[in-house]
Formats: structure tokens, sequence, C-alpha cells
């Protein structure tokens, strides 16, 4: 963890309601939504902090991170760089503002550019930028091949020449050069072998602590953000589910996603109970993202309907798991054999929808009312229309996480916060469910 310790008081980077979505590039049914990478971002970073953000892939961390120094351009929402917002930002105004923010990109073999010389590399910030004379450029880059642990004599040699370590530590150097104050380090150890890893990651809290640069560091690998961060800000579907400093969250995870997350961190002590939550399906398409909690589709910890609170938990899984084949129907593209089928009146090829219905509530004795839900939704599967078989699901077995955006709420008095319905009073919190439901019911199993 960062040695300098960060002011309170001291904002450098400020982020708020930041959104960043992409237009076009879809097939099928949804082929017109825009892809929903960042989709209301609320955080803020101090000087001298690193600032960790994980989640899984896809969930728009890379976006984020570079939306944050204008390598994305912003859809709404504003990103303040000591109280200026840079979203607004153009022509020298913004030349001149990324001498203050640089990026680490996470693959060192292609961020680097093979037919340039490493010292033409990293100099290349400082021609662009007009920087000095060219004999104080070079001066540069060879004082910058030293900080970063290479040797002077590498400036002539080429990119290829070298280990992964080694060109990320020149992707770093060519980072520094304009002496930023902010820096996105983009999964910068993940291609790296373990050994490689910690001496890079040694290398960037030296630099941190020697020029006080401020980080957002972006990872999948935890062991690395709870070694490196001050503060955890925990993504999914382009959504902070959690954020708050490192050794609390790992400790006490409040929010569900942030529960089942490290549920799954391996434990290399055979005798500990290494029990993990196994999350049912993939991540929503991020152009059809739910309307209520972006987690709810798979969340463990999901609130219920009143009417069904004391259901079988394993029927209830199962309604939940024919609610997500489902929706994943409906995005899917019906073939073209069957439209044209359809359309010249020939018959379609036999529908899977029994084979469906088998496979998730053979084992199951439903109840009238459900049985009843089950019946109409798999007739309008029967007749391709999927979007009256989701509607029809929703209105019966929909909650609150369905339909309803949850607040942040604070759960800690570090300021610590939660995305989550579940935070309210009357409702029991994510981490006590996991504790009184999940595990015992794993018990069981």
């Amino acid at each position: 963890m960062s040695s300098q310790r960060p002011n309170d008081d001291d904002v450098v980077v400020e982020v708020n309601d930041l959104k960043k979505y992409y237009q076009g590039g879809g097939v099928g049914p949804l082929a017109n939504q825009p892809v929903k990478a960042v989709d209301g971002v609320d955080f803020d970073i101090k000087r001298g902090e690193t600032l960790g953000l994980v989640g899984e892939s896809g969930c728009g961390k890379t976006t984020l991170g570079r939306t944050l120094i204008q390598l994305e351009t912003a859809t709404e929402g504003e990103v303040l760089f000591d109280g200026t917002d840079i979203t607004t930002l153009s022509g020298d105004d913004l030349v001149n503002w990324r001498r203050n923010a640089q990026m680490v990109f996470q693959d060192p073999e292609s961020s680097l550019n093979d037919r340039m010389t490493v010292g033409e590399i990293i100099r290349e910030p400082l021609d662009v930028h007009d920087w000095e004379t060219p004999k104080e450029r070079r001066a540069r880059v060879r004082e910058l091949l030293s900080v970063v642990g290479l040797q002077e004599e590498h400036y002539y040699r080429y990119p290829h020449q070298f280990s992964g370590g080694q060109r990320q530590r020149i992707g770093i150097a060519r980072a520094l050069a304009l002496e930023p104050e902010f820096v996105v380090l983009d999964e910068p150890v993940s291609a790296l072998d373990v050994s490689v890893q910690a001496q890079v990651l040694n290398l960037l809290e030296d630099l941190q602590e020697e020029f006080g640069l401020t980080y957002l560091f972006i990872a999948h690998d935890l062991s690395v953000v709870r070694h490196i961060c001050d503060r955890v800000a925990v993504m999914y579907l382009g959504y902070i589910m959690e954020l708050g400093p490192t050794e609390e969250l790992f400790e006490n995870p409040k929010n569900p996603y942030t529960i089942s997350l490290l549920s799954a961190i391996p434990e290399p002590d055979p005798t500990v109970d290494t029990r993990g939550i196994t999350l049912r399906g993939t991540p929503p398409s991020p152009r059809d993202p739910p309307s209520g909690c972006p987690f709810s589709t798979r969340c463990p910890m999901k609130l219920r309907p009143d009417e069904y609170e004391d259901l079988d938990d394993d029927l209830w899984a199962a309604i939940e798991t024919f609610r997500e084949i489902v929706r994943e129907r409906t995005r899917a593209e019906r073939p073209l054999r069957e439209v044209v089928r359809d359309f010249l009146g020939l018959p379609t090829e036999r529908d899977a929808t029994d084979d469906v219905l088998h496979e998730v509530f053979g084992d199951f004795d439903l109840p009238p009312d459900i049985q009843a839900t089950i019946d109409e939704t798999a007739d309008h599967m029967r007749t391709h229309d999927f979007q009256a078989a989701r509607e029809t699901l929703r209105e019966q077995f929909a909650s609150e996480c369905d339909v309803e955006k949850p607040e942040y709420h604070q759960v800690s008095v570090s300021g610590r916060t939660s995305f989550c319905h579940r935070h309210r009073r009357d409702e029991v919190e994510p981490d006590v469910f996991y504790e009184e439901a999940i595990l015992p019911a794993a018990d069981r199993t």
C-alpha cells in the first residue's frame, strides 16, 4: 500500500455521474441500442492516493480509465481535475492538460511500437509537447531509464529485445516523461510473471513516493489490489457497486457482488473452508442492462416479492434461471431459415421450449399459480414472442431489485458506500444474509 498517505481534504480527481455509451455496431434485436459501458459513476481520488478499480472482464474498468484522461469522450457527466472539468476542454487547453494525466497500458507487447527505439518511444511525449531543447529531451530520457531500473545504453535498442517486465518499465518511463500528477494504470502487471509483477509493483510504489503521483489502478487480481491500493472501487456492468478502504472492504465486504467476488479468491491453506459463491449465468449485455439493480440477474441475495418469501430456495433458483434463459432468447436473433419457412407457411423446426421446461422444472411439483405463469410464458415462447414471455415472468416474479435502481448507502463510519436495496433498515444486510442463509445452504449440499 502507498506509504504516502493521501490528505482527505485534497481531492485531485472528482467524477460526477460519468457515462460512456457507444452507438451502433450491434446485430439482432438490440442492434440500435447503445452499449452502456459506464453508466453513471461517482467517486473521487485524493492526491497521492492509489484507488483500485476491480471487477469482471467487460464491466467497464478500462473504458472508465480511458474516459478519465480523455482518450474516450464522455457521453454525460463531468471529470473535475483540480476543479476544472476536463470533459469540456478542447484544442490547446486539452493538449496542455494532458501533460498532467498519463496511462500505462495493459499489454507491454502491443503498447510499444517495435519500429521505434526505446529512446524514441520515451521521448515522443516530450517531442509532441515541445518540451525544452532536443538535447535536454535526450538527457531526460536517459534519466527516466535510470529511474525505472534500465540502463542508459538501452536508449538505442528496440522493444523486441526486452523481456515483458522490461517492456512494462519502458511504458512506465514514457508515462512519467512529462511529470504528470495522475496516472491510470490499466492492469500493468497482469501479463507478467509473478516475480516480475513484484518488481514492477515495488517500482510503482517507489515512484509514487518519490514524485507524489496519484494512481487509478485497474486490475482483476485481488491480491495485487490489496497490496498496493489505499481504497478500492468494485465495478459491475458500468456501475460502482462498493467503494471504501482496502482492508475494511476485504475483511468485511458489504455488497452482494463484492461478497461473491471475494469468496472466489483461492485459499492456499487446505484446512480453511474455501466455499465460494458460484454465480449463475453471465453478466447481461451492456446493450440491455437490467432496469433495476445491475446485479439483479445473478445476485444470490436478491430480494423476493412478499408472496414468494417462503418459497423453496431451489424452486426460486429455477425460476430465476428460467427468467435468464428467456432474457437471453429476447436478445438472440431468430435464424434466417426459420423466418423464411414461417413466411412461406412451411412448418418450422421443432420448438425447444418443452426441453427447456423439462430441464429447468422437471424435478419440481409447481404450485398452481406458478404453473399457470410458466405455461403462459411457454405459449409466448412457442410463437417466438420472447418479449411477451419476458414481461409475463416479470409481472409475476419481479421484486424491487428488478425494477428500481438502488441508492448508495453508507455502510461504515469510514464513509464506505454500497449500491444495494438490502441496506434498507427493514431488510437483512447482505453480509448477514450470506452468513445465515447461503453458507448453511452450502453445508446441506
